[in-house]
């Protein structure tokens, strides 16, 4: 096995469990590896460290895969998926629909598994696990009676890995799903949908957000297919208002509403939120429960400061449609803004409303989206309920 040594205390991140090596960290590169080939990985003196999947196109050149010196990939993949799928099953017993596979969170770096049914969805963002991509089918298909595998992967990551962009059907076809969250049904069009077709890290935050709609007049911006406001129905709210600027996706929240049967006042909104809330501030028109779940702001480091003063703007417009007394649930899924930035936005946004923000819900992605306490990477997803007061 060729091996990948490390340049003079460029171990010390991957010792405390972090999975990543990057282009700049390695020292020298024994032989010519090929992508996605498992090499051993060591330190500037020799000590073994672990095995890893290499890819010298990528900036992220070696993702952990263990610690052990030799892996049957079949064993460690089977044992990781099945683990994977029990740990949700004890979490999500009622569910037949989650994410399956978290990447690094479940120790397979670059791969995405969502479960919807039997339909399973791929995100394929590492070389290795191109390179071995039919071991994971195999495992679906023989362990886990799936019926439908397929790939649904974003173009962006896959041209930092030098993959090709194409998706691939691996079993059966993409066929139409209707899921359950546990408490409200969806229709899932795996041909005309975003990412993998549904957004399962804010299941929870939509179910606790559902606990303060009842009897509410709730709107529900950036909505996508209505998570939110189809909780809101769910919990016997007296209105709800679903907003976003794609038509598709109101159309989506429209047929999701009527699948469940709702009884709820409903109305259906395609527009820009910000135009959307400055109008309502205008008309002097106030909510009980304001959601908002922007698409990321910040794609990159360099873009934060920008985004920092669109979510403040954002958190301002959402607080000045809130009643008194009313709830505001706001969400970032920037990965480059962290907590305490995005709590300092919900606070100057607050401020400039005159008011004090009290969070009284503090959340990152559901529980079928495991944290590996070593990279932070594997934390992206905030989510606060927010009470404005005047003291």
């Amino acid at each position: 096995m060729n091996s990948v040594i490390l340049g003079k205390n460029e171990e010390k991140r991957i010792k405390k469990g972090h999975l990543w090596i990057f282009s700049n960290e390695i020292k020298h590169v024994e032989d010519t590896p090929e992508n996605g080939e498992l090499v051993q990985v060591s330190d500037n003196y020799g000590k073994y460290l672990g095995l890893g999947f290499y890819n010298k196109n990528s900036l992220i050149s070696v993702r952990i895969i263990s610690g052990q010196k030799e892996v049957d990939l079949m064993e460690l993949f089977k044992s990781r998926i099945l683990y994977a799928l029990a740990y949700r099953k004890k979490v999500y017993p009622n569910r037949n629909s989650f994410r399956l596979i978290f990447s690094e969170g479940d120790l397979i770096p670059g791969l995405i598994i969502d479960k919807y049914n039997d339909s399973y969805v791929l995100q394929v963002y590492s070389a290795g696990v191109e390179r071995n991509i039919n071991i994971i089918v195999d495992i679906l298909k023989n362990e886990l009676g799936a019926k439908n595998i397929f790939t649904k992967n974003e173009e962006y990551f896959r041209t930092l890995e030098d993959l090709p962009v194409e998706d691939y059907v691996y079993a059966g076809s993409m066929e139409k799903e209707i899921i359950d969250d546990g408490f409200v049904k969806y229709e899932i069009d795996f041909s005309d949908s975003h990412k993998t077709g549904f957004y399962f890290d804010q299941c929870d935050n939509r179910e606790y957000t559902g606990r303060f709609c009842t009897g509410a007049d709730v709107l529900d911006c950036f909505c996508n297919s209505g998570g939110f406001g189809l909780h809101a129905a769910f919990n016997k709210c007296n209105s709800i208002t679903f907003v976003d600027s794609s038509e598709r996706e109101i159309e989506r929240a429209e047929h999701n509403f009527k699948l469940n049967s709702f009884a709820a006042n409903a109305s259906f909104v395609v527009d820009d939120v910000f135009d959307f809330l400055n109008k309502k501030i205008h008309e002097g028109k106030k909510y009980d429960v304001v959601i908002i779940d922007p698409p990321a702001f910040a794609k990159n480091k360099k873009s934060l400061p920008a985004a920092i003063k669109g979510y403040e703007k954002l958190n301002r417009l959402a607080m000045n449609v809130l009643k008194s007394g009313g709830v505001l649930f706001t969400s970032s899924c920037s990965y480059h803004l962290k907590d305490n930035e995005f709590i300092n936005v919900i606070n100057n946004a607050a401020n400039k409303t005159g008011h004090n923000a009290r969070i009284i819900y503090f959340n990152h992605a559901s529980l079928d989206h495991p944290r590996l306490a070593s990279m932070e990477e594997t934390v992206y997803l905030k989510f606060a309920g927010v009470i404005l007061d005047r003291l």
